[in-house]
């Protein structure tokens, strides 16, 4: 897939099949919408086009208005992409999401990033979908324009699952209270998050449980807590583990949201290698413990647990 960190570049703009989103976790209802830009592309024998935006736009006002509030995020822009790649869409345009392009009116928003920026002629957008400044933008004004400018316009209806509404919002919710079942129903897959592994402060081996450090880009990960999980990209398997996802009250104090890993029965050179974490089972929430060895004891506690989760789960018929 190919990934513009803005509009294509003049001379490498073609007709597209074109969706709008945030994306955020790409679940089974952007999988639907994904999957019918794809075949419209096919048909039209054009690329297949996503445009979305970093930061996401709820984000970028909730740092102007402290009455408002940023989403957690469920995805890291990496596995966004990732997870778009997967699903064969041909280009990713990520739009930086600022006081300029907030500011866009829905008229300039048509004209200069969808039939120019983007030489659309095909577009399908949810059934929630508003643009441009103030929101004003929707689906009657993208109407007028599509029969102005000559591309042609689609709606999708909202994807249900069981009866629920499958949304980013639901998924949110469905990590925040550690229900990954939930999540991967919603999702389509298991929860993971990917990344480089960092150096860190090396806490975790002088306690004698070394971690693998996956910093985040953002702020408010949609899920926080202590978990069984397996890690992708150090062998050729998955790895038993057991992470901490969170800001480390235990050891810190307002720190930053650190994704820590420890391989069970592992040691190794990760440094800088792409890992991808995937969670299986959440154990507890995040706690501050009054000294180190109380830490300790709770650490081997979890690892335990770990353990148990991955031999019940071996000698399953």
């Amino acid at each position: 897939m190919q990934v513009f960190r803005s509009l294509p570049p003049i001379d490498q703009r073609q007709p597209c099949a074109l969706t709008i989103g945030n994306f955020d976790g790409v679940h089974r209802g952007h999988k639907a919408l994904l999957d019918h830009v794809r075949q419209a592309a096919s048909a039209l024998g054009i690329k297949s086009c996503v445009l979305t935006f970093e930061p996401h736009p709820r984000e970028f006002f909730a740092a102007r208005n402290p009455q408002l509030a940023a989403p957690n995020r469920i995805a890291t822009l990496r596995d966004k992409l990732q997870a778009l790649a997967q699903v064969g869409i041909d280009q990713t345009c990520v739009v930086h999401f600022n006081e300029r392009f907030a500011s866009l009116e829905p008229a300039s928003f048509i004209r200069q990033v969808l039939v120019d920026g983007l030489q659309v002629r095909w577009l399908l957008i949810g059934d929630d979908f508003r643009f441009g400044a103030r929101r004003q933008g929707d689906f009657a004004a993208l109407k007028s324009a599509s029969q102005a400018d000559g591309f042609e316009l689609h709606s999708m209806p909202t994807v249900a699952q069981d009866g629920q509404r499958v949304s980013s919002s639901a998924v949110r919710q469905a990590l925040a209270a550690g229900n990954l079942e939930q999540a991967e129903r919603l999702l389509g897959r298991p929860y993971s998050i990917s990344g480089h592994v960092v150096h860190g402060r090396k806490l975790g081996r002088e306690l004698g449980f070394p971690t693998l450090n996956l910093r985040l880009t953002h702020g408010r990960p949609a899920l926080n807590g202590i978990f069984v999980v397996s890690v992708h990209g150090l062998a050729d398997r998955p790895l038993a583990a057991v992470a901490s996802l969170g800001t480390r009250p235990a050891v810190e104090t307002n720190g930053a949201p650190l994704l820590e890993t420890h391989v069970l029965d592992w040691r190794g050179d990760a440094y800088g290698k792409l890992i991808r974490v995937e969670f299986m089972r959440k154990l507890r929430d995040e706690a501050h413990y009054d000294t180190l060895d109380a830490l300790v004891e709770q650490i081997r506690i979890d690892a335990d647990q770990a353990r148990a989760h991955f031999a019940a789960a071996t000698v399953r018929p």
